[in-house]
């Protein structure tokens, strides 16, 4: 009898141990447990730690409570100013009921990559090129929003989108390119222009100062030469008038100079009264007092001249 007791216990505790190894679980700190008693969801969803089901009855799914990335493939679309573009992007997604993620939707995962796919198409094709190179921030909150609102009955909660890379073909990058360096080179000729502005401002105003000043222009002359100097090279600065430059122009040109050019004066006394000024005469009228004029002797081509000479009376022939 005592050993038939013995043998009861020993079956009753093997059969225990079996039902309690069949019947337990362990749910992870990052997971959550729905279990479905014949098919249906029977109480809440399970925490973690240890708990049991009912073998054979109970099946126990565990969904992972993670913040999921999820890599969306390259997408290839027109944008709103007809560029075509391949643009990828990133989604980062958790669960935040994990019995809606297992009763509403198949396979969560695969719902929200599709969904992901088809926003980004869709936000490509109201973009402009401008908008996906600068302004990413707003597309990723409207592709955010795109794809939350069905993510939400789902019991799936987008926790951000990036844009990862925009592709452009090689034609309009090189037309990017030469868009930048133009812009650039337009704003380096705006630079130039407004440096040579306040320049020529600034020499406006110093040589108002010098032409008060005329010893100024000087002193400037001999601290360029100085400058010039301090650079050790063999070259040699003369100054040189750009008046007298002005009057062999005129002259050359046949031009009467302009009264700063015209040389100076020759002032003749009238016999009347010494002390009064007479007219300048031009220096081609001007002889001079102590050489007679030469007088003009007959060339060889010249032909001769009669002479009429006057008789002498007879009064005078005789007295010869």
């Amino acid at each position: 009898m005592l050993e038939e007791l013995i043998v009861a216990g020993v079956a009753a505790g093997s059969a225990c141990l079996v039902y309690v190894t069949a019947a337990a679980r362990v749910v992870k700190q990052y997971e959550r447990g729905v279990v479905f008693r014949l098919g249906r969801l029977a109480g809440d969803v399970r925490g973690p730690g240890f708990t049991m089901v009912i073998p054979g009855v109970d099946r126990l799914r565990k969904v992972n409570m993670q913040i999921v990335t999820l890599p969306i493939p390259a997408q290839e679309g027109i944008t709103r100013d007809n560029v075509t573009v391949r643009v990828d992007a990133v989604v980062y997604f958790k669960v935040v009921d994990a019995a809606n993620a297992i009763i509403q939707v198949e396979d969560y995962r695969f719902a929200v990559s599709q969904m992901a796919q088809t926003s980004l198409r869709s936000i490509i094709g109201k973009s402009d090129l401008d908008d996906l190179l600068s302004n990413r921030e707003k597309l990723n909150q409207g592709l955010e929003l795109m794809i939350d609102s069905p993510a939400i009955g789902w019991g799936v909660q987008i926790d951000r989108v990036e844009i990862k890379d925009v592709s452009l073909p090689e034609t309009m990058k090189r037309s990017m390119a030469r868009q930048a360096e133009a812009d650039r080179e337009r704003r380096a000729r705006i630079i130039n222009a407004d440096a040579e502005l306040q320049a020529s401002k600034k020499l406006a105003e110093a040589a108002g100062v010098m032409s008060e000043q005329p010893a100024a222009l000087q002193l400037r002359l001999l601290q360029t030469v100085v400058a010039v100097a301090a650079e050790k090279n063999s070259t040699l600065v003369l100054p040189f008038p750009v008046e007298l430059l002005r009057f062999l122009e005129r002259a050359q040109a046949g031009q009467p100079p302009t009264a700063a050019e015209q040389p100076p004066r020759v002032e003749r006394p009238t016999p009347e009264r010494s002390d009064e000024l007479v007219e300048p005469l031009p220096l081609s009228e001007v002889v001079s007092l102590d050489e007679p004029e030469p007088l003009d002797e007959p060339g060889p081509s010249d032909e001769p001249v009669a002479l009429d000479v006057p008789e002498e009376p007879d009064e005078f022939r005789g007295d010869k």
